[in-house]
């Protein structure tokens, strides 16, 4: 029997149904049979269609009915918001950096480089090993495998350290996410203060409020923050954190001077604090190296971060905490309560890789392709969006801060520039206080270079939108 003849018994039962009062029997298959001259299963096929839409409900042995109007129980939520008292975070604390867009859209937000960028033979080669090695089913140490927590200790001595690294400063974390989330629990107690520059990291911001810290920022440029504004904020606020990215700051991509390296550190010291530095662009640099302060401070002022997710694999989340004294062994007991071990596989993993002589000519073709990727984008940006929105030229990074016009709407901006098929970051994301002008973030690790001049020219056609 054809769909036509199944359609037309289906649009008899729907005016049945809806003639009819909820409850009402309908005929049986038989009469509809003989009414339509139809065999047996086309009568269920349409029985069947209405019965999925809720219109019609079968009773074994007693037929076809008008189905009766369901109620609908609305789960009551509210006696959370009372138990849950005041958010410190909610979904809006996530940067625009980890949106996920359609393979369409060409990625000028992301905060990860491109899978061309990354070693993946190696990675892939040593995971695989991993796999079939002690650690896929051994539970490792809570700080970490000693032989990665020796890697990331010597990985400072080579720069010429007045305050060596010991393995035993060093404690594996599963990323720089999570070792902030600790750090900032470890080193605070909830309605202490933090210091940030500003414009910063989004996740730094968004893990101290999660910690229940108030956020205290201080001007940051294409330099390090004024040694005198710093200590102001010290003094004001009470706080005894300074969160910081001396090193090709996200989103700026500025660097710290040898002076302004000494100054703040000189500041920290008086003060009786902490200056966590997170050095999260150690192995993106393009131009000159970079010399973590960590190396300079035996007394365990400066509590050091780097992980090497975003320089192996998004899914190598692997990091490091370099502390000493009493304050390591706090973050330490945080991070056990937390995870109580990072993953062997992926301990061993990440260590093959940094071991492999490939990972060392990686790094050197990386420091090429980062240089061309920023120098295109910097001239797409230059031709497209004028020669006074680029706020400088990072010597290393992922990403250019990009300065527009005071009066921009840049959310509307970034609304309309994805349905066009190009999604950047709105320079609100990275302010812990209100934003000082209207600013994008361009990533030119995510990107193919060949699409920047597309994507500028999107932009900027969106910017023309009255």
């Amino acid at each position: 029997m054809s769909d036509d003849s199944t359609s037309a018994i289906e649009r008899h039962l729907r005016l049945l149904v809806e003639s009819r009062p909820a409850g009402s029997r309908l005929p049986s298959t038989r009469a509809l049979v003989t009414e339509h001259s139809a065999s047996p299963l086309t009568v269920q096929r349409a029985v069947q269609r209405l019965v999925g839409e809720g219109l019609i409900e079968t009773r074994p042995g007693a037929g076809s009915f008008v189905a009766r109007p369901r109620a609908v129980r609305h789960a009551d939520f509210a006696w959370q918001t009372t138990a849950l008292g005041e958010a410190r975070a909610d979904a809006s604390a996530v940067g625009t950096a980890m949106a996920s867009v359609a393979p369409s859209v060409i990625t000028m937000h992301s905060g990860y480089p491109t899978e061309e960028l990354l070693p993946g033979r190696l990675v892939r080669a040593a995971l695989s090993r991993a796999a079939r090695g002690a650690s896929a089913l051994a539970r490792g140490p809570v700080d970490g495998q000693p032989e990665l927590r020796s890697w990331f200790a010597g990985e400072i001595a080579p720069v010429g350290a007045s305050a060596p690294v010991s393995s035993d400063d060093v404690m594996i974390t599963p990323g720089g996410q999570s070792a902030l989330s600790s750090i900032f629990r470890a080193l605070a107690a909830q309605g202490d203060a933090v210091i940030m520059e500003s414009p910063t990291y989004w996740g730094a911001i968004a893990a101290a409020r999660q910690a229940g810290l108030r956020v205290i920022p201080v001007a940051r440029g294409s330099h390090a923050p004024s040694a005198t504004e710093l200590d102001d904020a010290f003094a004001s606020s009470g706080a005894r954190l300074f969160y910081a990215q001396p090193h090709f700051a996200n989103p700026t991509g500025a660097q710290w001077s040898r002076d302004e390296r000494r100054e703040i550190l000189d500041v920290v010291r008086a003060r009786g604090a902490y200056l966590i530095e997170d050095d999260w662009a150690h192995d993106f640099a393009i131009e000159g190296d970079v010399h973590p302060l960590v190396a300079d401070d035996a007394d365990g002022h400066v509590v050091y971060i780097r992980s090497l997710t975003k320089s192996l694999s998004p899914s190598l989340r692997v990091g490091a905490v370099i502390a000493r004294g009493p304050a390591l062994a706090r973050i330490q007991a945080d991070r056990t309560v937390d995870d109580l071990y990072v993953s062997g596989v992926l301990q061993s993993a990440a260590l093959d890789v940094v071991r492999d002589p490939g990972w060392r000519s990686h790094l050197g073709r990386l420091r090429v392709q980062l240089r061309d990727r920023r120098d295109e984008l910097a001239r797409q940006v230059e031709a497209h969006l004028g020669a006074g929105a680029l706020t400088f030229l990072p010597r290393g990074g992922l990403n250019l801060w990009v300065r527009l016009a005071d009066n921009v709407d840049v959310a509307g901006l970034v609304a309309r520039s994805r349905a066009a098929g190009v999604m950047v970051a709105p320079g609100a994301d990275w302010f812990p206080a209100e934003p000082t002008g209207s600013f994008i973030r361009l990533n030119y690790s995510g990107a193919r270079p060949e699409q920047f001049a597309g994507a500028m020219a999107t932009v900027a056609a969106q910017l023309a939108v009255p």
